[in-house]
């Protein structure tokens, strides 16, 4: 049995670029679907996303400056919604600032424009190789001697399967949280330093691998998320510590 063609959703205003990425991707044996509009595009995707769909879109190619909404709104819109397609963001904005603010509305991979074929088409094959996080997984997963897989208040942390799962999964509100790619990164990089005071530009290079001397509050929004997901009290955090004008400490016992 012949397995479908992958889907790769492409969301780009530009006619020659658009077409340019949909030829190239057929070409590697990918289905495509392509949308020009940001408010269009948000209204297919939300559509196509949906769990229901029998044909969903692998990944998504997204544009950032899109007439009628723009593509941070969308992968925003998108994750808020539970919708865990990998998106790879394509931009002319290449600060440091527009490529994290990318990965906090919830992107995957960002490349800026002009970028190399051969490149992108190399992303978004990593992309896919990481579609498993995608699917529920149908028992929790024990603690492994490997560094994979933590345990933290009550979560097991699965860095390969992108998920914090709960220790007892019958308990109430217990439930699987998908993280992103950046998510993921991130947390790791904590859990590799745990009591160390890490600053932000420290943070911005070994995981977004941004290398200028930029601080940015963007990292916040994922230190936000990361205490929703793990902290007991995420008002009163008490692993995912701030320290104030420098950056964030881990600590996994307090």
């Amino acid at each position: 049995m012949t397995l479908p063609r992958p889907i790769i959703a492409v969301i780009e205003d530009e006619e020659h670029l658009a077409q340019g990425l949909i030829f190239n991707l057929e070409a590697e044996g990918y289905r495509t679907h392509h949308e020009a509009d940001g408010e269009a595009a948000l209204r297919w995707l939300l559509k196509a996303t949906d769990p229901a769909s029998g044909d969903r879109p692998a990944a998504i190619l997204l544009d950032v400056m899109l007439p009628g909404r723009d593509g941070f709104s969308i992968a925003s819109t998108l994750r808020q919604a539970g919708r865990y397609t990998p998106v790879l963001m394509l931009t002319a904005r290449g600060r440091s600032e527009d490529i994290v603010a990318g990965f906090a509305a919830g992107a995957d991979d960002y490349l800026p424009k002009p970028f190399d074929l051969g490149v992108l088409l190399a992303r978004l094959s990593a992309l896919l190789r990481r579609m498993q996080w995608q699917q529920p997984s149908s028992l929790p997963a024990q603690p492994t001697a490997t560094g994979k897989s933590f345990t933290l208040s009550g979560h097991i942390i699965d860095l390969d399967a992108l998920e914090i799962r709960p220790l007892d999964p019958t308990g109430i509100g217990a439930k699987i949280v998908h993280l992103t790619l950046m998510e993921a990164e991130l947390l790791r990089y904590l859990l590799d330093h745990p009591g160390k005071i890490i600053s932000r530009s420290e943070l911005l290079e070994n995981v977004w691998h941004v290398r200028e001397d930029t601080d940015t509050r963007a990292i916040d929004n994922f230190i936000v998320r990361l205490r929703r997901y793990l902290e007991p009290d995420p008002a009163k955090p008490i692993h995912l510590l701030t320290i104030r004008a420098v950056g964030y400490r881990f600590i996994p016992e307090p």
